[in-house]
């Protein structure tokens, strides 16, 4: 990508001009100190100013993957003044996510969440502190736990109930099989928190109240890592890309739809008559935690954005790769037949699906649904395979880059789940191959509700439908 190209795609253009010989002048000072002699990481050589920025383009897990084929598991790159290293195989990984997990584990928060009031109570963005923690526990326990999931099963099987009605009646039309899942994701995860659906399956792009909208411009505001200002701090202050104002306009919107069923449900938690037994959803639990709107606000936007997002792209991608392999669909449509006699499958039947369970992995291994994972920052100068890492550095390890890798798998390119029949391997944070939740104290605590959804949406869709793509598309030419 040339430098011209990289302006008009970041929308840098105008500001750029503007700016340009200033920042010149102030960098020809900055340029003429002495460089560290510390031993970085290899990388590609970059362009006075911006560095690398030109080279990463708008998908950063396939770019940085090319460079690892030519300077190894682990590079660096210089974007602007910031250092960015990135760990393309299994060791490096497990050096960065276990051996110097407590070195490596901050986070760098995207431009669109730099929000002063709202980052302290961020489960995803905030550092590993003990407010993190105590945040931590409590969605494990209430949300994540086993005991958590089995008590939210009846319900996870009801919204899946209304997607299937829903397919059944639309059978023989094209449907956006994302669209569908997302809010059926979405309106469980609602009911589980506020106790009321939000989206609905006959309004899949949200245009009667634009909720759907504005989740979806969070997640692509949030998802930019071209973010001008973090890569030149004296510029950070003048949001020149709008990122965050945008953002924060967005905000307001999705705060506007539960502030009043907040404040409802404060005044049955505060009343002297309330009980703990009289808990109905994990509002009523942070309430009584004593949080305020701030922190529900950002505790909940996490929730429905990683647990929507994320699990929609995994079965967004496996259903791609079922079309494309109707051989595997036929084997876990016979496992289904096979193991499950009842009319509706339950969450306490899927243990029983294991060619189900590597066709997951499969999907896992070749489509990431974060293919970088989280960003994480050095918060000291640490080594990693040899080479320094310096402080406030950020990390990114490449799972796409891993997954394709045929130093580790054999036969890469191809989708076989039979590769996980009989392996021990698991995508739980112990194995390093395949780590599509992270790993150490920053493992993504939704894991357990994730999959679950993905094996129950899969095996039902799967048991009642035959997937087929609209007007004899190819479907090795889906993307």
């Amino acid at each position: 990508m040339d430098i011209t190209s990289f302006l008009r795609d970041n929308n840098l253009s105008t500001p750029f001009l503007v700016l340009s010989s200033i920042f010149f002048l102030l960098l020809v000072i900055k340029l003429a100190k002495p460089t560290s002699s510390k031993k970085l990481p290899p990388g590609p050589p970059g362009l006075p100013i911006i560095g690398n920025l030109h080279q990463l383009g708008r998908k950063p897990h396939i770019s940085t993957a090319k460079f690892a084929r030519e300077y190894g598991p682990l590079i660096s790159f210089r974007l602007g003044k910031q250092i960015l290293v990135v760990a393309s195989s299994p060791e490096a990984a497990r050096e960065i996510l276990r051996t110097q997990d407590h070195l490596l584990s901050s986070r760098v928060v995207p431009a669109a969440f730099q929000q002063p009031s709202l980052i302290p109570h961020s489960l995803m963005w905030s550092d590993a502190n003990l407010s993190w923690k105590s945040l931590k526990t409590l969605c494990r326990t209430e949300l994540f736990s086993a005991k958590a999931l089995e008590s939210h099963s009846r319900l996870r099987e009801q919204k899946l109930g209304h997607l299937l009605d829903f397919l059944h009646i639309k059978q023989g039309e094209t449907i956006n099989m994302e669209d569908v899942v997302f809010i059926t994701l979405f309106n469980t995860l609602t009911s589980i928190i506020f106790s009321r659906d939000f989206l609905d399956l006959k309004d899949v792009h949200g245009t009667r109240d634009g909720l759907n909208e504005s989740l979806h411009k969070i997640i692509e505001y949030g998802g930019n890592i071209n973010d001008f200002g973090s890569f030149f701090p004296i510029f950070e202050r003048f949001d020149l890309q709008g990122i965050r104002k945008e953002t924060v306009k967005q905000y307001e919107k999705t705060f506007a739809y539960w502030e009043d069923i907040i404040e409802e449900r404060r005044v049955h938690v505060n009343s002297p008559t309330w009980s703990s037994e009289h808990a109905r959803s994990f509002l009523d639990r942070m309430l009584e935690n004593k949080f305020s709107n701030n922190q529900i606000y950002q505790l909940v936007t996490e929730v429905l954005v990683a647990g929507t997002n994320t699990t929609t792209s995994l079965v967004g991608w496996a259903m791609t790769e079922l079309v494309r392999h109707k051989e595997v669909m036929s084997k876990i449509a016979e496992e289904i037949k096979r193991e499950v006699n009842t009319d509706k499958i339950s969450d306490s039947q899927l243990s029983k699906l294991t060619y189900l369970h590597a066709t997951i992995k499969e999907a896992l291994r070749l489509h990431p649904p974060v293919p970088l994972l989280l960003p994480h920052k050095a918060t000291e100068t640490c080594e990693v395979l040899n080479y320094t890492i310096p402080k406030n550095s950020i990390i990114f390890v490449n799972l796409w880059a891993m997954g394709r890798d045929p130093k580790v798998w054999d036969d890469p390119l191809s989708f076989k789940p039979e590769r996980f029949i009989d392996s021990k391997l698991d995508f739980k944070g112990q194995d390093f191959e395949l780590l599509p939740f992270g790993s150490g104290r920053r493992i993504c605590p939704g894991m357990p509700s994730g999959i679950k959804s993905v094996q129950l949406i899969l095996a039902s869709v799967i048991r009642e439908f035959d997937l087929v793509l609209p007007n004899d598309a190819d479907p090795m030419k889906l993307i």
